[in-house]
């Protein structure tokens, strides 16, 4: 499981990321937490693409955040991901959205690098048990 907060403006927002089976689930909320906008990313391995697709609730305006985040994560993880975005402020200026839609872009990216960063960690796990093995079949 992986949580990153942010203090942006008068609220804080909150990306989660949970690993479901071999994919990714992921929720950025601030605020009054709902669900605004729900996307799916999906990575096609023949052309090494990723593409999103989003379904806005009526009056919301969060689906740039999702459809973007959703495409971001696939393409990092090759993976599919469910991004479900729910941000409300009262009386939000066009300054602070800026603001939100800037560190909730960080905030994907920091989990991108966490991500990449597992894998080299599993990447070298499996070099240190294969190091291991052979250290144990040279000394038999």
């Amino acid at each position: 499981m992986f949580q990153i907060k942010r203090k942006v403006g008068k609220i804080e927002i909150v990306l989660g990321a949970k690993k479901v089976g071999e994919d990714y689930l992921l929720t950025l909320t601030g605020g009054e937490e709902h669900v605004g906008a729900v996307a799916v990313g999906l990575f096609d391995e023949k052309n090494q693409r990723a593409s999103s697709s989003v379904i806005t609730m009526p009056g919301h305006r969060e689906e740039y955040l999702a459809l973007d985040g959703a495409r971001q994560v696939s393409r990092a993880t090759k993976k599919t991901s469910v991004f479900v975005v729910g941000i409300h402020q009262d009386d939000i200026s066009p300054e602070e959205i800026k603001d939100i839609v800037s560190a909730a872009g960080e905030m994907v990216e920091s989990f991108i690098s966490f991500y990449k960063k597992g894998d080299e960690l599993e990447e070298q796990d499996i070099d240190l048990n294969q190091r291991h093995e052979m250290n144990n079949r040279s000394k038999a």
